[in-house]
């Protein structure tokens, strides 16, 4: 290992046995600075949810002393249980082999037999083939990957080794074997806007929180009065809060909702309500880890309602 300033080293020392992954890198992993970092964290999502990285853009001493300490020249560089493992190339190639799989300690994709059935539609393909414009000849492919949390991309490439294929709409789209498992009905449609971009529909996503604007609940209230079902819309703000101003029809939750909560079948809607819609987010994140599986969140809240839908409805 190449001199380093013992301060330093000790603290690349503590980075690197901060998590049993590491990844050093340009950027972050929402939001990667350099393609070969960027395809770094598109291997690891694949296989991992949760792994440290430190962006060496942001830390000139943590950017050479990194370099120094494994005695390799380029970034980003990945470590695995305190072991420097390579850059991106050398993850590529443990990615095709199987390797890397086997060094996170999870099981590798099982090589696909099929194909998934993806599909874009006219508008998409419209929209993609205007992208790819000016690519290199090399990148002919739509690379879809669909991480581990199911976050997508869409990308221009070269085929790898292990891809799976398929065509849709005449655009060839090739997956590692990792995505190919998590996008089986895959649906990539494009939205004029505003604002304009790629919508994709995963029906393998496991559920989420679904925002719901305050015109939306007037309506969906409206709708579940007339046909005399209950919409179950839930306030999780304090009680002298509720007694100031509330959405007519809303049920503070205190223990006693909380334990109807529980005995409810999950697949029952539930939304959430606040003042301006963060604690109503953490509130129905919370019963969707509980398993419930249409649970949406108001957004603005209580001063939404009052500003958009029922001026009545006191501000405070």
């Amino acid at each position: 290992m190449a001199d380093l300033d013992p301060s330093l080293r000790q603290r690349i020392d503590d980075l690197v046995r901060s998590d049993r992954v590491v990844l050093f890198m340009k950027g972050s992993r929402a939001q990667p600075r350099c393609g070969f970092s960027a395809a770094v964290v598109a291997l690891l999502d694949g296989y991992i949810p949760s792994y440290a990285t430190f962006d060496v853009l942001a830390d000139l001493a943590l950017r050479e002393g990194i370099k120094a300490y494994s005695e390799w020249p380029t970034i980003p560089q990945l470590y695995v249980a305190g072991e420097f493992v390579g850059g991106a190339d050398i993850a590529k190639e443990m990615h095709a082999s199987g390797e890397l799989a086997r060094l996170l300690g999870v099981e590798g994709p099982a090589p696909s037999t099929a194909a998934p059935s993806v599909t874009i539609t006219p508008a998409a393909a419209a929209a993609l083939n205007e992208a790819r414009k000016g690519e290199e000849a090399s990148h002919r492919f739509l690379r879809v990957t669909v991480n581990a949390r199911f976050q997508h991309g869409l990308s221009f490439g070269p085929g790898l080794a292990g891809d799976v294929g398929t065509v849709s709409a005449g655009i060839d789209i090739r997956l590692d074997a990792a995505s190919a498992g998590r996008a089986q009905g895959l649906v990539i449609d494009y939205v004029a806007g505003p604002p304009a971009g790629f919508r994709i529909d995963n029906p393998q996503a496991p559920p989420t929180v679904k925002p719901v604007s305050v015109k939306e609940l007037a309506a969906r209230l409206e709708m579940a009065h007339a046909s005399g079902h209950v919409q179950l819309l839930l306030d999780v703000r304090t009680p002298t809060e509720f007694a100031t101003a509330h959405i007519p029809g809303a049920r503070l939750v205190d223990d006693a909702v909380r334990a109807m909560l529980e005995q409810l079948p999950r697949d029952t809607p539930l939304t959430f309500v606040c003042h301006h819609g963060g604690r109503s987010q953490a509130a129905a994140d919370h019963w969707l880890q509980r398993g419930f599986t249409h649970v949406n969140n108001v957004v603005g809240g209580t001063d939404a309602w009052s500003v958009e839908v029922d001026p009545t409805v006191p501000r405070y």
